[in-house]
């Protein structure tokens, strides 16, 4: 093993206690309330310049925490979309999107900060950028977007973007704020990730195949 393998590997758990430590503080306070001293110091490091040390800047290691969940994530939606194949049903393009996460979630196991810090994240205009740039890198990801497109009835492109909103602010939020109960002891709707899964996925249907409002049908012909 050459002398730069041997650094590496000896600086591996080091690197896997800051990331975990700076998960976890982004989540519970978000990304600008947290210096690189308090992550070093939850993380065990006497060193205050560790975190830039193995991570560089502070919007390198939130991407470095987002892709440390993207494989895991990633291989999991893979699967989803082969067994979905070319199906026409929209609820089945809308699991695609939301079952891996949770079942990611539910692998993980209590406690978990991930949900959280990506809620964090994403209303924070510096770093939100990242959490989309990794997000769109994901092929299989941009195939269940085109598929659920290509699924859903005719409407409005206005109505199209709208909703597309609504379904990302719903996915990010409602997985975070059940992790958020489940930090704090408190009941949820739901007893697992994957029933609560379940339960989006309806809600999320139901809000793309809705009826469109006349007003919205006016705009579409003014357009």
């Amino acid at each position: 093993m050459t002398s730069e393998a041997t650094r590496t590997g000896r600086a591996q758990p080091t690197r896997e206690l800051i990331l975990t430590a700076a998960e976890r503080l982004f989540a519970e306070h978000g990304v600008l309330a947290v210096s690189n001293r308090q992550i070093s110091e939850a993380a065990g490091q006497g060193n205050n310049t560790a975190v830039s040390y193995h991570f560089g800047t502070k919007a390198d290691l939130v991407r470095a925490i987002a892709r440390k969940h993207s494989t895991s994530i990633e291989e999991i939606r893979r699967h989803r979309v082969t067994e979905a194949g070319d199906s026409s049903n929209v609820r089945d393009w809308i699991a695609c999107l939301v079952s891996p996460v949770a079942e990611h979630l539910e692998a993980v196991g209590s406690p978990t900060w991930f949900a959280r810090f990506g809620a964090q994240v994403m209303t924070d205009p510096t770093f939100r950028p990242i959490m989309i740039d990794e997000s769109l890198s994901s092929p299989s990801l941009m195939r269940i977007l085109e598929s659920l497109n290509r699924c859903l009835p005719d409407m409005p492109p206005q109505v199209r973007a709208e909703r597309a909103d609504m379904a990302r602010q719903l996915i990010v939020h409602v997985f975070g704020e059940r992790e958020r109960s489940l930090a704090e002891d408190t009941t949820t709707p739901r007893h697992t990730w994957n029933s609560a899964a379940a339960g989006l996925i309806d809600a999320l249907a139901g809000m793309w195949l809705a009826p469109i409002s006349p007003t919205g049908q006016r705009e579409k012909k003014e357009r």
